[in-house]
């Protein structure tokens, strides 16, 4: 059996078992390369087509024994190899932490948020930061950022030193344990968010992969905006005077103009759409 060979048995497994995705990759054909390559020891960008050794029984047996453990477990493919990736980095994931996936990452990688830069040194904050990618990944947009990663989870934050060694940025981002901005210190010059905002009734219907995610980094009440009504109450008192609010807020965009019918904000294009991502100035936030 060759390695395209043995793609194809893998994702017509994934398919006929109706495993969902979402945590990292979108589709069979995606995860099953995935999982296979990385239990193979490939690079992920290695050209399936052309690769034609023929595999070893061995080899074959391997890769079935982790597919067989994404199906029969349903735990999401990065908790099985620890790995995540956002915008080509590498994380490191458990299920101390959610899986890294926000929309937040594409504006950062397009030079989105750059134009409300008013300083080449930037006060940064990651809030809820859980495994501490957008704390990272905002380091590495601006070398010259000082960067803070908030979360509640004292779990979340251990998995987010781990990747701050792992990028050796853990001299430029520091870490704290907050219940929201209680232990935020000073005033920021960009805030991002992506908080927990899953509506209670799509909390419900959650497949197992997501159910195997901490709650408290997903749900966020009846209408998913009870930690962003706390936010948007407090938050313009931890920004500079030009600072901005980068807030995620997935596919809870009805749930979010219903709660603040006076918030126009500037919604940041992404490829889910958009209505995922905003952006709020300190002064928009004080008409709310």
């Amino acid at each position: 059996m060759t390695l395209q060979e043995l793609v194809l048995q893998q994702e017509q497994k994934l398919t006929h078992e109706k495993i969902s995705f979402g945590q990292g990759t979108t589709n069979a054909t995606d995860e099953a390369v995935w999982l296979v390559l990385w239990k193979l020891g490939l690079p992920l960008d290695t050209d399936i087509n052309s690769h034609t050794d023929i595999l070893s029984s061995q080899q074959i047996q391997s890769v079935e024994k982790i597919i067989d453990e994404r199906v029969f477990s349903r735990l999401p493919a990065a908790y099985l190899t620890q790995e995540a990736w956002l915008q080509g980095v590498s994380f490191y994931v458990d299920p101390r932490c959610i899986i890294p996936r926000s929309l937040i990452a594409e504006v950062l990688a397009e030079g989105a948020i750059d134009p409300w830069l008013v300083t080449e040194q930037p006060r940064v904050l990651d809030l809820c930061t859980g495994n501490g990618s957008l704390a990272i990944l905002c380091a590495l947009a601006w070398p010259q950022a000082e960067v803070t990663g908030i979360d509640l989870s004292v779990e979340a934050l251990q998995v987010a030193a781990i990747n701050c060694e792992r990028h050796q940025l853990h001299d430029r981002i520091e870490l704290i344990v907050s219940d929201g901005l209680d232990q935020a210190q000073g005033l920021y010059d960009v805030i991002v968010c992506n908080p927990p905002y899953v509506n209670q009734s799509s909390m419900q219907a959650l497949p197992p992969e997501f159910k195997a995610e901490p709650e408290l980094a997903l749900a966020g009440g009846e209408d998913g905006m009870n930690f962003i009504r706390q936010l948007l109450t407090d938050v313009a008192l931890y920004l500079s005077t030009e600072g901005v609010l980068i807030l995620e807020i997935g596919n809870e965009h009805d749930h979010f103009q219903n709660a603040f019918p006076n918030a126009y904000p500037i919604w940041l294009s992404t490829s889910a759409g958009d209505q995922q991502v905003l952006l709020m100035t300190r002064d928009m936030l004080q008409t709310l």
